[in-house]
């Protein structure tokens, strides 16, 4: 979930333009398993510079193809959460919509 700064660059159409066009531009697979030889589908636009409420507003950072990649659910979750394979923390985890659930004891 975006953080309240964050919320209308999100909604915006400079980002769902962009968005949209750096999907296309990598055929809409995630780039990490891509290198590995892995054809899965990716789910999150990824900053590789983390946004922050002071460059938010800055398109060189925000909106800057060499800065963006496209990942998977799983890979989005290692870079931020470790290789927990999304583990938040203990009884926490992001399910496939990148919400946080509890996790079920099977």
């Amino acid at each position: 979930m975006a953080k309240e700064w964050a919320k209308s660059f999100y909604k915006s159409k400079a980002w769902q333009d962009c968005r949209e066009g750096y999907i296309q531009s990598v055929h809409g697979l995630c780039e990490r398993c891509l290198e590995k030889d892995k054809h899965v589908p990716g789910k999150i636009v990824h900053h590789k510079e983390i946004l922050t409420p002071e460059n938010i507003n800055n398109p060189d950072i925000t909106l800057n193809w060499d800065l963006l990649e496209y990942v998977c659910q799983d890979c989005h979750n290692r870079e931020h959460h470790g290789s927990g394979e999304g583990i938040v923390r203990e009884g926490l985890m992001f399910d496939e919509n990148g919400q946080i659930v509890e996790i079920t004891k099977k």
